[in-house]
């Protein structure tokens, strides 16, 4: 009798399996010859199931668990790469020349090789729709290149074949990305620019270069997703030259998220070791690249951890407008914990006369501890172009102190990368406000873990609100 039970359930469960596979609109990588064994390259048999998905109308592409070593995998409109928990994406090594080579831009780059070349990555699209990344399973970057050497082909300071980006979507409409994880994502995790509607939610990232670039997008959301940035950017939003004109970033929502800045992989394995201190770490950013700018940005709920702090920069000749940041918390801050700035380092074509502008920036209940001594809160416009109506409301910031006077003049942005390390340490240990045309304070206070020979607070061509 229990040898019959057994021989029921497992009739049963092979059933079920068969029939799982023969479900419509679901394509398995192994029945299009993928092996998964780490070591055959299986981007080819994950294109063809992707592809018969395709010629179908579309359903979702299956990766059991497993590792697959990958070059370039093109997704397609209507297809949800799924990866199922234990399967993990293995991205290949340079040698093995397994990633397609970059497009031809066609036209001067006023942006770096990241943001201009997309078909050198490990995951690409470009004009799809209805697309899909999700599923419990990992992306390994290991094979994947950190460094800013893309060029056509691949020729400037690197060789025919190396990818440099985890996913990279270009042009693409009603985009999903959920639940995976991505580890050591390359020159950026995940980048998509120039997409219409996504989604990214419940992703975690511990990477050695940006984590997520949302550039000249607009009605997208990234929430409850941990990115992990040592040695860069988090989460960024960005409006560059990419796509041959100024393009707004906007309509985009930020919210429950946390961004730190430990050592790589800590993060994955739960030992969260604090990394030493670089020019960036960490962060939540709008800029540099902000040719078209931001508009209608909210940023809530999220907890910054051994990061620099927010910064929204506006340098290209965009605008910056309707920003709105609610609730976060900052701890062990680099650098700085609030940098709101505009100036003219005009990264595109000479014939543009705009000048950079930011208006109507709302901060509020936002409490730092451990902020770098560096510099404080800074807020400067540019004379005759000053950033108007920004109110900073119920804010808490803690610093280190130990900061000396400051004799000098603090520089004007002007056509400077817009970086608070590069100008030195600020006058005022609070707040720097410069060119603003209303600035509202309220409740905002500053606590010293030691003293400082610098005031809390100076402001030069400023017009203060009730």
């Amino acid at each position: 009798m229990q040898s019959n039970r057994i021989l029921l359930i497992y009739i049963l469960t092979v059933l079920s399996v068969l029939a799982a596979q023969a479900m419509p609109g679901v394509y398995h990588v192994q029945d299009f010859g993928a092996k998964g064994d780490g070591k055959t390259l299986d981007h080819t048999a994950i294109n063809k199931a992707i592809e018969a998905a395709t010629n179908n109308g579309g359903g979702q592409v299956i990766l059991s668990a497993g590792t697959y070593l990958c070059g370039s995998i093109h997704l397609k409109s209507n297809v949800d790469l799924h990866l199922m928990a234990g399967a993990t994406i293995l991205a290949a090594p340079a040698e093995l020349k397994a990633y397609d080579e970059s497009e031809v831009f066609g036209g001067p780059e006023y942006q770096d090789g990241g943001h201009t070349y997309f078909h050198n990555s490990l995951i690409w699209a470009e004009d799809q729709q209805n697309i899909s990344i999700t599923g419990h399973g990992m992306i390994d970057g290991e094979g994947l290149t950190r460094h800013d050497t893309e060029n056509a082909g691949n020729v400037q300071g690197g060789s025919i074949g190396t990818g440099d980006k985890s996913i990279a979507l270009k042009r693409c409409r009603n985009v999903t990305i959920r639940d995976i994880t991505i580890y050591r994502g390359g020159h950026f995790a995940i980048i998509a620019t120039g997409c219409d509607i996504g989604t990214i939610d419940n992703v975690t990232i511990d990477t050695n270069r940006d984590g997520i670039d949302i550039d000249c997008c607009k009605y997208f959301t990234v929430s409850n997703t941990k990115v992990n940035t040592p040695n860069d950017d988090a989460i960024v939003l960005k409006s560059s030259y990419a796509l041959k004109r100024p393009v707004l970033c906007e309509h985009i929502l930020i919210t429950n998220c946390i961004v730190t800045g430990y050592k790589l992989g800590t993060f994955l394995d739960g030992t969260y070791v604090p990394e030493k201190v670089n020019w960036v770490c960490g962060r939540i950013k709008l800029g540099t690249e902000s040719n078209g700018g931001y508009r209608n940005i909210t940023i809530s709920n999220c907890s910054c951890m051994w990061s620099s702090g927010l910064a929204f920069e506006e340098v290209d000749q965009g605008r910056m407008e309707n920003i709105v940041v609610n609730n976060i918390s900052l701890s062990h801050v680099h650098h700085y914990p609030i940098y709101i700035t505009t100036g003219c380092r005009n990264r595109g074509p000479k014939e543009r006369t705009e000048v950079s502008s930011a208006r109507d920036i709302s901060i509020s209940n936002v409490i730092a501890d451990d902020c770098d001594s560096l510099a404080g809160i800074i807020v400067t416009g540019m004379e005759g172009a000053p950033i108007r109506n920004v109110s900073l409301s119920n804010i808490r910031i803690q610093y280190r102190g130990g900061g000396k006077k400051v004799t000098t003049p603090y520089r004007e942005q002007g056509t400077n990368y817009p970086e608070p390390r590069w100008a030195g340490p600020t006058p005022a240990y609070g707040l720097f406000a410069r060119h603003v045309d209303g600035l509202r304070l309220q409740n905002v206070k500053f606590e010293l873990m030691r003293p400082d020979e610098r005031p809390d607070i100076i402001m030069e061509d400023v017009r203060l609100e009730d």
